[in-house]
């Protein structure tokens, strides 16, 4: 009986469908309790004038993450490969042994990857400038980016989640803060630390040891966040099982000139300096030379993080930086959408239904076609910037976000792919290349309630293309 309904359902929405749609593709979906009305797919060979197969082509669709792709090779043409962004250091005074006599001002350029290591770094660069005490404050320049107020928790209610923080022309380690939770080697007690450790932030109560499955952890450690602006608190006064060993919990907290003066405090106290003024916003100085500079990674380093690791933060930071090409500062989303439109005109990629809010796919008003996706794909392909862009791409079963998933097929290692998980969508998009290094393109979004189901569906149309595009006749 099943069965049969299966096949009634296959054949009532064959007129929607493409004729040339796959029966195991569509039959999976349908099995995952999603309408084909929901769903669209296309599958292409790189180089060749028409698809294989596609099914609702040029329906407009919310992508989630799979917008990064269009920010990230937009990115990769118009700004070029080796773009960095610069963080400069001003001393709004004269610096006598070691003394400086008025203001330190930072002045942001949109870094994207400003890390812990790399700030930790750039503070020591000062130290060993001659800079041991300032006498002033910490002047915060961030007028690179002009941004209506950001709310962490307007999208999802949700505003210590990382990947709900907004961008910012100082960007510090992503604004977040790393607990990490730290089993005694006799088992009898578990600490809790801060990383960094932020002078505005206190931790209290640590979790009670306590034997069992690791399970869901973090509701069992019973935590307290308590999030102001300008300062903030953690405790965890409930149980941690030893079975979970050690854990980490990043949580967004502190806004970001708060969190960029803890950062500077902190790394400058422990590079030896004395610092004890408070921050406050600013210009650097014109016509001088900075005093330190921190220069980022390079941008196909950057875009290889937002693609593998699909980082909402940095791919709005790079989407904004696309209003400089053509426009001095402050960047906008206006200027960036406006960059962007004459960058697809020029490039003669139409993308008619493409809608773009911040260029990181958080987003309930973002949409693309997979037709639009399709076409996208075979650009990058063709372009100088094939490498930089197929190599930001999840490996399937290696890295990033599909390394978990292929893992008993074989796919594996042969498919590379970007993802998008919002709540009603699932996504993929990308190249699989199969045992005869043919290249296929594939993209495919689902819309629907129902889509948190459609990751077997969509795992099983990679694998297909791996297997069958080759000698695939849609004639039989």
């Amino acid at each position: 009986m099943k069965r049969a309904l299966l096949a009634c359902a296959l054949a009532a929405l064959a007129p929607l469908a493409s004729a040339a749609l796959p029966r195991e593709i569509g039959r999976a979906f349908l099995d995952a309790g999603i309408p084909l009305t929901d769903v669209g797919i296309v599958v292409q060979e790189t180089g060749a004038r028409r698809p294989l197969f596609a099914h609702q082509a040029e329906q407009p669709m919310n992508p989630a993450s799979v917008m990064k792709l269009v920010t990230t090779f937009a990115a990769l043409e118009m700004l070029g490969r080796d773009y960095r962004w610069r963080t400069e250091a001003y001393l709004a005074g004269p610096l006598v042994d070691g003394r400086l006599d008025g203001d330190l001002v930072l002045k942001g350029g949109g870094d994207p990857k400003i890390t812990l290591e790399q700030w930790t770094s750039f503070v020591g660069a000062l130290r060993e400038g001659g800079l041991a005490s300032i006498g002033g404050d910490l002047v915060l320049d961030r007028s690179a980016f002009r941004l209506p107020p950001h709310d962490p928790a307007a999208f999802d209610n949700e505003p210590l989640k990382p990947y709900n923080v907004g961008p910012d022309a100082l960007l510090v380690n992503f604004k977040a803060v790393r607990f990490r939770f730290v089993p005694a080697a006799d088992g009898a007690s578990v600490a809790v630390i801060a990383e960094p450790p932020l002078p505005q932030l206190a931790v209290g109560a640590a979790p009670v040891p306590v034997d069992g499955p690791c399970g869901d952890w973090r509701t069992s450690v019973a935590a307290s966040f308590i999030a102001q602006p300008r300062a903030a608190a953690a405790s965890f006064p409930g149980r941690y099982p030893r079975d979970c060993g050690e854990r980490d919990w990043h949580v967004a907290l502190l806004d970001a000139p708060t969190y960029a003066h803890g950062m500077f405090a902190s790394a400058f106290a422990a590079a030896g300096g004395e610092f004890g003024g408070t921050v406050r916003e600013g210009r650097a100085p014109v016509g001088v030379a900075p005093f330190a500079v921190l220069d980022s990674l390079p941008l196909y380093e950057v875009v290889r993080d937002i693609n593998k690791l699909s980082s909402n933060v940095m791919a709005r930071q790079v989407y904004l930086t696309l209003a400089t090409v053509d426009s001095p500062p402050p960047a906008t989303l206006d200027k960036a959408r406006e960059a962007l439109a004459r960058w697809l005109a020029r490039r003669r990629l139409a993308l008619p239904e493409l809608v773009v809010e911040n260029g990181s796919g958080l987003s309930r008003n973002e949409r693309i076609s997979v037709g639009g996706l399709a076409r996208l794909l075979a650009a990058a392909d063709a372009s100088k910037v094939r490498e930089e862009f197929a190599s930001s791409l999840a490996v399937a079963a290696i890295d990033g976000t599909v390394q978990r998933r292929f893992q008993n097929g074989t796919v594996a290692g042969q498919a590379l792919l970007k993802t998008g998980s919002l709540e009603g969508v699932r996504a993929l998009a990308g190249y699989v290349i199969d045992n005869a290094g043919r290249r296929f393109l594939v993209a495919a979004i689902v819309n629907h309630p129902n889509a948190a189901r459609a990751q077997g569906a969509l795992d099983a149309l990679v694998q297909w293309t791996y297997r069958n595009a080759a000698s695939y006749d849609p004639k039989r």
